[in-house]
């Protein structure tokens, strides 16, 4: 067997200190907040931009559409070809990405020209996505990487509970492209955090990248990337179609999501706290109590009080669990962290699209009731997978520390 090839460092590679540096963490979970916000900000904001446009809302929708179509073909591909560049330089290449295409959203009238601006955003992405667990890991002691890892990732429950509600916020106060051009005036406060407050990592040379065979051939990283498209599958067919799920019970489409959005933010914590004692145990809990709240909303899914319950032990599940899916794999690959993240990103990306399109279908054969069987039948796969792969993707025990 070869031995695993190590990250060259470069000169200004940051120095390993006491505690979390918490503003350049801060800045790396401000770029996965607004990977996510730009991707659901349309969501919020379709009559108005269809209006603009001059389209149906349908094709208006295809903005969503699109931005995840350039995550997912761009995250494996860009994340190779730019393991030999430093990680800082390509960090804020994305995020200029991003003032680029919501700029271009905000000012164009063509509906091809915001596709394509979107698009763009979108391969942006998947290329942050990619680098973005790794950044975290490579500035911190390798005894930190679980607590920085759950403060990197917290942008995700966020943007995810707060992008929809934030766009149509937005969008009655400034219009679609004043809510494009916020989106805009925050990248640009975001470069400015990053060149001051966020170090520089190491990038790889010729002799020592990855292949992308290798990686995803390592122990531990397909079962790991099964996890999260079957559990993200079932979210997803859930969270997609909260709205109308939310309206059969009486229940207001806004304060579930207002429970399920606090209610992550707690898992968040519990991660960043336990990740490194007890990762296995945490994965197996938040996949099985979603697979129990689905089953909670089979039974009795027509309650008010049931949909708000189900909405935070759903949340509290949630909120960790890009933390911990990105822990995980980052564990298994070591030095390929970077392809493994990538390939979590296209995984992450492929359930998106799965599950609004397994949920459209459901809901028009069966209607909303059809939703949490399925769900909770997904969720317990996907915890069946993550019971058996006990040995090198979600090992008992204390994590042991980074390769």
């Amino acid at each position: 067997m070869q031995p695993s090839p190590t990250i060259m460092p470069v000169n200004d590679a940051p120095k390993p200190t006491s505690e979390l540096p918490i503003a350049a963490l801060s800045g790396l979970a401000a770029s996965g907040f607004l990977c996510i916000v730009t991707e659901t900000l349309p969501a919020g904001l379709l009559p108005q931009i269809a209006n603009g446009l001059k389209v149906s809302e349908a094709v208006a929708g295809q903005l969503v559409a699109v931005y995840a179509l350039g995550s997912l073909l761009a995250a494996i591909p860009f994340t190779s070809l730019t393991q030999g560049f430093r990680r800082k330089p390509v960090l804020l290449a994305t995020i200029v990405c991003f003032l680029v295409g919501n700029t271009l959203t905000a000012m164009a009238n063509s509906i091809d020209t915001v596709l394509t601006a979107r698009f763009v955003a979108g391969c942006a992405a998947g290329l942050a996505w990619g680098i973005l667990a790794g950044y975290a890991r490579s500035i911190v002691r390798p005894d930190q990487t679980g607590p920085a890892m759950a403060i990197a990732m917290v942008g995700v429950p966020l943007a995810l509970s707060l992008g929809v509600p934030l766009g149509t916020f937005l969008g009655n106060f400034v219009g679609w492209r004043g809510s494009f051009l916020t989106l805009s005036a925050l990248s640009v406060v975001l470069i400015g955090w990053i060149v001051v407050k966020v170090p520089n990592a190491a990038s790889r040379t010729q002799t020592n990248r990855l292949s992308l065979r290798s990686v995803i051939s390592t122990k531990g990283v397909m079962p790991i990337l099964l996890v999260i498209l079957v559990w993200m599958t079932a979210h997803n067919i859930l969270y997609t179609y909260i709205a109308p799920f939310a309206i059969g019970s009486q229940s207001r489409v806004d304060l579930v999501l207002l429970t399920f959005g606090i209610s992550s933010l707690a898992g968040i914590w519990i991660v960043g706290r336990f990740v490194d004692r007890m990762l296995r145990r945490m994965v197996l809990l938040a996949i099985g109590s979603f697979a129990a709240t689905s089953v909670l909303l089979t039974i009795a899914g027509e309650h008010e009080v049931a949909v708000y319950v189900g909405a935070a032990i759903w949340g509290l599940g949630f909120g960790g669990a890009g933390a911990m899916m990105q822990t995980a794999s980052a564990d298994a690959a070591g030095d390929g962290v970077d392809l493994a993240q990538a390939m979590v990103t296209t995984a992450w990306n492929l359930a998106i699209a799965a599950g609004g399109a397994i949920g459209g279908a459901l809901l028009t054969t069966g209607g909303t009731p059809m939703l949490p069987p399925v769900v909770a039948a997904l969720a317990s796969l996907a915890f069946i997978i993550a019971l058996v792969a006990r040995r090198s993707a979600f090992p008992a025990g204390r994590r042991a520390l980074p390769r």
